[in-house]
């Protein structure tokens, strides 16, 4: 069960006045440091949020976790995670199976790209490094559709390694606490941050406390991550060529093997749209193309 309780502005953060007089070098005293840990790890000891993939220590389990949650709000992640793990329960059976099943108990969980990349993870997991993922970052980020951001964290929780990096909810917290005075804060200067405030002996617990303050936060106060140099707004889903190809991959999940003009008929977009988003799937590999029959890719 994950807790839903909103953070008490007043009672759980620090005073904004004193964040205002920090210097120019946004280099905090280190009893700053010892009050800002000490008010987000009374947070998590209090409401930190118990997830299923926080209970185990198994680094296929994490990185599928990792993986799902990139985009995807933890609420769906929570009901997705238990059915997919049952299903391919290791790197070999995930790499065994067929694409299309894949994706098939993948549905809901939007952006089936990333479907596809830990499909071809856990192939290289197997052909690579032995059945066994790899705890350094530099190897992590040679695997399909895996960045550094990415690989830091799952090096983190996979293994409960020190090392720094940046995601949305840890972002916000360091925007909130650091810079609430300023706009366009650029992630070059929160990384000093991440890196000073770490928990080198347990940084799992501790970027876990991070990140459910940060989740909590959103919901207090207007969302600091909108002072973010990155920002950007999630562009619409409806209508959108995502939501085609949502479309198309669900009809082929249901129906394997289809012919691509009656498939394009059966969807409410232009014929000319539908083939370019057809041909784009073509290229990424998440279909293929026999004359005009479209099959799933690996089928």
């Amino acid at each position: 069960m994950m807790k839903t309780r909103r953070i008490n502005v007043n009672s759980d953060f620090l005073d904004p006045e004193e964040i205002k007089v920090l210097p120019a070098n946004r280099k905090p005293a280190p009893d700053f440091f010892v009050r800002f840990k000490k008010t987000i790890l009374s947070y998590y000891q209090r409401e930190g949020r118990d997830l299923a993939w926080r209970h185990t220590t198994d680094p296929y389990l994490i990185f599928v976790s990792e993986i799902m949650l990139q985009q995807t709000q933890v609420g769906r992640v929570t009901i997705k995670y238990p059915e997919f793990i049952t299903t391919f329960p290791t790197f070999a059976a995930l790499a065994d199976a067929p694409l299309h099943q894949v994706l098939a108990v993948w549905q809901g969980m939007g952006y089936n790209r990333r479907a596809i990349a830990l499909h071809k993870c856990a192939k290289q997991v197997m052909t690579t490094f032995g059945g066994e993922l790899p705890h350094d970052v530099e190897q992590l980020v040679t695997l399909p559709g895996i960045g550094h951001a990415t690989a830091c964290s799952i090096s983190a929780f996979a293994f409960n390694m020190p090392v720094a990096f940046i995601e949305t909810n840890i972002r916000r917290v360091f925007i909130h606490f650091f810079f609430c005075d300023r706009t366009s804060v650029e992630d070059r200067e929160i990384l000093p941050l991440v890196k000073q405030s770490l928990d080198t002996t347990n940084p799992r617990v501790w970027y876990w406390a991070l990140m459910d303050y940060g989740s909590a936060l959103k919901n207090a106060i207007p969302n600091p991550n909108r002072r973010s140099a990155h920002y950007t707004k999630q562009s619409k889903f409806v209508g959108s060529d995502r939501q085609i190809r949502g479309m198309i991959l669900r009809s082929l999940v249901t129906n394997p093997q289809q012919d691509e003009k009656e498939l394009v008929m059966s969807i409410s977009v232009s014929e000319e749209r539908a083939h370019r988003v057809i041909d784009r799937l073509a290229k990424e590999g998440f279909i293929s193309r026999n004359g005009t029959t479209l099959t799933i890719g690996d089928r």
